[in-house]
């Protein structure tokens, strides 16, 4: 019993050792690889955080039009859905400038 819990911790000990030489390879990457990604990353901000504030302006257009509709039809929910169709612009909005402030 005691050689086969030896055993067990000798081979996760040879694990760990090689794990940490294949983490130590993987990390002494050269820093010019890091700068080309950085650099693509950052080329994919503007336009994915103006789409998304694109798509909450479409989302508050199309929320407006069916609020009025429920309004005017006399819908006792007007106020939750002003609030539903509200919030998910905002978010929308919100994502998009939290977007450009993080990668800027």
């Amino acid at each position: 019993m005691k050689t086969k819990v030896q055993c067990f911790f000798k081979r996760a000990e040879a694990f760990v050792v090689l794990l940490i030489l294949g983490i130590t390879q993987t990390m002494a990457q050269s820093a010019a690889g890091i700068d080309q990604a950085t650099a693509e990353v950052s080329s994919y901000v503007d336009p994915v955080s103006n789409l998304i504030i694109a798509i909450g302006a479409v989302v508050g257009l199309i929320g407006g039009v069916r609020v009025y509709i429920k309004w005017q039809s006399g819908d006792q929910d007007t106020q939750k859905s002003i609030m539903g169709w509200f919030g998910a612009c905002l978010f929308l909005i919100l994502v998009g400038v939290v977007i450009k402030a993080f990668f800027v």
